[in-house]
């Protein structure tokens, strides 16, 4: 937070104000008044810069909204304990330095009374820096919501645009499903699967996120049409605990690692394709990892815009850690934060 003029001007304007409980001492007299302020500034200074201190390392230990009622309590705590020291520390200082008759006699009663006075500029600063904190955070939040309202339209545009009416497209599976032949339960299968996807991906565009069974049981309806043009040239393994179904993945995200890995490299018999999906509760992500094997010819040139789009996806939702790209040991390695659920 660049609060330079805050400083600037909130310290003379507390430590005036500061004065108004003794006015008819401090400003009786122009020389009165000289002493008095700068001792006023003293308090006021070192109170406030403390006071900013802590509320600095603790917005850097707690920073989130959810976190603020603890924040809050530490902070009160801390600054409590600091405007007391503090306080007793200066008031027993300039005892010993300035005359009597100037400052006046050390005594536990003016201690406490200026303990309590010490805790106005304690209270202002922590309602400075706690109302900018949070109306900070209100202003991202709005702008995040934002953004991610404007990518949800812009990609149902895209898709109204570049897709055919979807009761057209059901309308069609329906009829091909019904020219089938009986006995061809596999195309009446194929079929079934092809309009599920379809299915999917129409009913995803209206959700921020989707639970990971859900993105999952999606993902093994696209694997199983893959496989019938790939058969054994594509594995894909999974090993995922019960107990990370329930968390929540951005919808699509999962498919178009998995289309990705199918789009850039090689799966032939020779060298088949295989894929591993993992997910790990404790740290939080969810893991799509392939053996790196590009293709040397026929391959649609690389942009990495998808995995782009996946990213910011996953920061326009707030996510806690970032998507993870990596290679190593040739194998391309791509994680995503698993999200509370919605």
């Amino acid at each position: 937070m660049q609060d330079r003029q805050l400083l600037l001007f909130g310290i003379p304007i507390v430590s005036l104000l500061m004065l108004l409980p003794e006015a008819d001492y401090a400003f009786r007299s122009v020389p009165v008044f000289l002493v008095s302020w700068p001792i006023s500034l003293v308090y006021t200074l070192t109170i406030w810069l403390g006071t900013r201190a802590i509320w600095q390392g603790l917005i850097r230990r707690f920073p989130d909204v959810g976190q603020t009622s603890v924040r809050i309590w530490w902070l009160a705590a801390a600054c409590l304990l600091y405007a007391s020291l503090a306080t007793v520390s200066i008031t027993v200082g300039l005892t010993l330095l300035l005359p009597t008759e100037l400052f006046g006699v050390l005594s536990a009663e003016r201690i406490f009374v200026q303990v309590l006075l010490n805790l106005v500029p304690t209270s202002v600063v922590l309602l400075v820096y706690e109302s900018h904190h949070f109306f900070q955070k209100w202003e991202q939040n709005v702008r995040h919501a934002e953004q991610l309202t404007q990518a949800g339209v812009q990609s149902q545009l895209e898709a109204l645009q570049n897709q055919l009416d979807p009761h057209f497209l059901f309308n069609s599976l329906n009829t091909l499903s019904a020219l089938i032949e009986p006995g061809n339960a596999a195309a009446q299968e194929f079929v079934e699967q092809l309009a599920d996807v379809y299915r999917y991906v129409l009913l995803s565009r209206e959700k921020v996120t989707v639970p990971l069974a859900e993105e999952l049981a999606f993902v093994d309806t696209y694997v199983a049409l893959q496989k019938v043009r790939f058969r054994d040239n594509l594995r894909v393994e999974q090993e995922i605990p019960p107990v990370a179904l329930t968390w929540h993945v951005a919808p699509l995200s999962v498919q178009l690692l998995v289309e990705n890995a199918l789009k850039h490299n090689v799966a032939s018999r020779e060298n088949p394709l295989e894929l591993r999906l993992t997910a790990d509760p404790a740290t939080g992500y969810f893991t799509v990892e392939n053996i790196l094997r590009p293709r040397l010819a026929g391959l649609v040139r690389c942009t990495g815009t998808g995995l782009r789009n996946v990213q910011h996806r996953y920061e326009l939702l707030h996510a806690s850690q970032p998507v993870e790209i990596s290679t190593e040991n040739q194998r391309f390695r791509v994680r995503l934060p698993l999200l509370g659920p919605r």
